[in-house]
Formats: C-alpha cells, structure tokens, sequence
C-alpha cells in the first residue's frame, strides 16, 4: 500500500519506483474522471500557495485547475508577489505560509531554494522547476509514454539537445527509476553530471534500465521508442549563450531524419515552449540575429502525426493533480 500523505515533492530521486507507478494510475484514474465530467473535489475546502519566481503558463495553468477541480483554493504569487529571500528568508516563508495553506508550490531557482522551503515547511512543498530538477513534467512524460505504448518499462528514451539542465537530468532519473533504456544525444561538455550519471547507473542495476551518453546522434536515436528535445538556452540563462549553444547544437536538431532513425510508431515529446518557427518574438529576434527559422526541432516534426507535445502539456496537469491528491489527501 502506497501512501505519500504529507512527503514532499522535490526530485523522483526521493520516490522509488512503486510511489511513481502510484502516482501515475491515480493520475490516470483522474483523467477518465476529468473526461467524463465526474467531480472529484475530494480536498473541499484546503488551500494552497503557488510561488512562482519564473514565468510560466503550463505548470501555473496545471495546478490551479489541479487544486480547483479537488476543491481547493490558490493563491498565486508571481515573480514581483512575493518577499521570498528580498525582505524575508526563505526559512521564513515557508513557515508563514505553511501556518495559513495546507501545500505550497515553488518554481524558480537552484534545487536548494526548494529543499529549504520543505526543511521549514509543516506542509508539503512541490518541485514546480529548479535550475537542476523538473519532477512534475516527468510525470506528464512517462504518462504520455505509457497512454501510447501500454507500458514504459524497457522502452527507450532519447533526449537531444542541452542534457545538463533539469529536463535532461530528471528524464534520466525518471528513465532509471521505471527501468527505461536513456540515451542522450549531446556534446561531451553538455552531458549530465557525472555523479547523477553514477547515481542513475547505480538504479539501473535494479530496475534492468540503462543510461547511455554519445555525441552521435544517429546512434543515439536508433530504434528510439520517444524522442525528446528542449530549448537550447534554459530560463534564466544569459541571451549571449546563443550564440555559443546554437554552434554546439545545431547538430543535435531533432528532423525527419532522426525521427525516421527510431522505430517507425517512435513519438516525440517536448515540455514546451518550443521554437519550431518564427511565430513568437523570440523567434523573429533568432531569425534576425542568426538565420535560424526552427530550433531544437523543425516544424514538420513537431506539427508531425508522431507529435505528442500537446497530450503531454495536458498530462502535466492530471499528474499534477495526482501529486496533490496523494500528498493531501
């Protein structure tokens, strides 16, 4: 019997591989219910605070209709919302509103930030997105990975493109943990950290995954099941990396041709925003600046019929949900 009331939510490090499946059926559970318009407002009446020190529209979106559609309350600070390490400590902070709300979200900065806001929270704290971990997308993934193939385990995931950041690490987490074979596609100087490629490889043994890093990428994605890509540059890193990142990753472009390199029934996943074309401003200012019409993926691939991008956005709020319910309830 699985039960998570009152944990925290900060890295699937800290869940083994049992609490993730859990987490996943009941995600699934709410999502029949969602479809079918059945209530489930089974946390009437508690509350919750959103901190949110980086914009966003799919996890500020996902947990308040999560929270609204149990039942509860949310109150969203955004990046000018709250006093959070300016005027009052983090330690504080979380204190004060673990007094007033019965779970407080955070998205911002380094993983530290949200560790100590759960050190000195009496509530449950959830990992909306740190500097070096992503847990609430992975769960949306490995969902989405699932609804297409009836199971992940032994299934190969391949992530292209910045393997460092926090969707890189957490899908290689996530990948060990569910007994998945992770490859990424990525030059040597972006490849994860060394100790969280031991500590996944140490998971690995087992769980019967495996971790794989290469700099090929037509090796890498061969008879890929999924294939992941991300923003060359992250949330809060300098503009000038482009330049530099657009050199290293050109090669790494997510095309037809690599997708036709995975099985042919392979998805491909994104957590989106994505620069597929010149339809945003930051995507006119690439073009401008260096020629580039489409990033990380072209848009044939993502507007493609092996696009799962916008089932997978949706899955973050019914995984959401579930992280909720089960450390609430």
């Amino acid at each position: 019997m699985v039960d998570l009331r009152g944990r925290d939510f900060l890295k699937l490090l800290d869940f083994t591989p049992e609490e993730i499946e859990h987490l996943l059926a009941v995600a699934a559970a709410l999502k029949i219910k969602k479809h079918q318009g059945v209530p489930h407002r089974y946390l009437e009446g508690k509350q919750i605070a959103l901190i949110f020190e980086k914009d966003s529209t799919r996890t500020r979106c996902s947990f308040e209709v999560a929270a609204k559609d149990l039942g509860m309350g949310v109150t969203y600070l955004g990046p000018t919302g709250s006093q959070l390490g300016k005027k009052e400590t983090i330690a504080d902070t979380a204190r004060v509103l673990a007094g007033i709300y019965d779970g407080i979200e955070y998205r911002g900065w380094g993983q530290e930030i949200v560790e100590e806001l759960a050190n000195y929270s009496k509530v449950p704290v959830w990992n909306g997105l740190t500097n070096e971990f992503h847990p609430t997308q992975m769960l949306a993934d490995v969902m989405t990975i699932k609804e297409e193939f009836g199971e992940v385990k032994g299934k190969k995931l391949v992530f292209c493109g910045d393997a460092r950041n926090n969707v890189g690490n957490s899908l290689m987490v996530v990948s060990a943990k569910l007994g998945m074979h992770f490859a990424c596609c990525a030059p040597k100087e972006l490849f994860p950290e060394e100790s969280l490629v031991a500590k996944c490889r140490e998971i690995c043994a087992s769980t019967g995954g495996t971790i794989t890093l290469t700099e090929d990428i037509m090796e890498g994605t061969k008879d890929a099941d999924a294939i992941y890509t991300d923003v060359w540059v992250s949330m809060g890193e300098p503009a000038e990396l482009w330049e530099k990142r657009i050199q290293l990753l050109k090669p790494y472009q997510v095309t037809k041709m690599v997708m036709e390199n995975a099985k042919p029934n392979a998805i491909f996943l994104h957590c989106l925003p994505s620069f597929h074309n010149t339809g945003t401003t930051m995507g006119k200012e690439i073009y401008e600046k260096y020629g580039l019409t489409e990033m990380e993926v072209t848009d044939e691939v993502f507007e493609s019929s092996q696009s799962r991008v916008f089932e997978e956005a949706e899955n973050r709020m019914h995984t959401i949900k579930a992280v909720i319910l089960e450390t609430l309830r």
